[in-house]
């Protein structure tokens, strides 16, 4: 399987597909973490997978000490420029979060949006969990937001089409052994263009076990951004904070 997360996320295709992404989401979930967390004032936080940074600027103007590292270069220049136009100081780095290493400790680490389960082989996957383990201050915080894959099973959208301003977007979803799998193609000026999406699912029962075995214990799990409880048939996302 190829690393189609590599080119994709480096795309302005990509931009454009999800470009209805919205900042109340991304304020909505950082204000849930934040009722669960109690940090203190100037927490070092680190995103993982920040993408164009709408969660990191969150953390940054609630006055924390933000790290946010993301493999795509094309996100983080939308992400620095962001957080140049709200007037708060990130550190963007670039790096692919399974080699990524820093000589530092964070009191809360999250990796959201399903920035997770985009490997091939699970020990590739859970080495996030690795990471979070050795650079998590003692009772500090990790925040998993990933999709529900009973719920993903369940109402899978196969076929879904967009056409606007002159641009066709055409998503073909299916679900294959373990992953599910979204077929992306884009027609503009003539020219089309394809893409895919290709992820892990995991069970909840898998994933609790992994961070469970690295020194963590579960503190709540919600089912959405507004910390309604997780609802194993019902809830579209899975949202984890478990605490060293």
């Amino acid at each position: 399987m190829s690393e189609w997360f590599r080119d994709w996320f480096n795309t302005e295709e990509y931009l454009y597909v999800y470009r209805n992404r919205n900042e109340k989401d991304a304020k909505k979930l950082v204000d849930l973490i934040l009722r669960n967390a109690n940090l203190k004032k100037n927490a070092k936080v680190l995103d993982l997978a920040c993408g164009t940074g709408r969660h990191s600027i969150f953390f940054a103007l609630c006055g924390f000490k933000v790290t946010a590292v993301d493999l795509s270069e094309t996100l983080l220049k939308v992400a620095r420029a962001s957080a140049q136009a709200a007037n708060v100081d990130i550190e963007f780095i670039h790096a692919d979060m399974r080699y990524f290493c820093v000589n530092e400790k964070f009191d809360l680490i999250v990796n959201l949006f399903t920035s997770f389960g985009y490997f091939e082989e699970d020990e590739e996957n859970f080495r996030l969990f690795d990471f979070v383990d050795e650079h998590l201050e003692e009772n500090g915080l990790f925040v998993l937001d990933y999709f529900n894959r009973n719920y993903v099973e369940n109402n899978l959208v196969k076929l879904s089409e967009d056409n606007t301003d002159g641009t066709k977007i055409v998503q073909e979803r299916s679900i294959v052994g373990n992953r599910v799998v979204k077929k992306i193609k884009v027609l503009k000026n003539g020219i089309e263009k394809n893409f895919e999406e290709n992820v892990r699912m995991y069970y909840k029962t898998e994933i609790i076990k992994e961070i469970v075995k690295r020194n963590m214990k579960i503190k709540k799990i919600f089912g959405d951004f507004e910390g309604n409880n997780f609802e194993i048939d019902k809830s579209k996302r899975i949202i984890i904070i478990a605490e060293r």
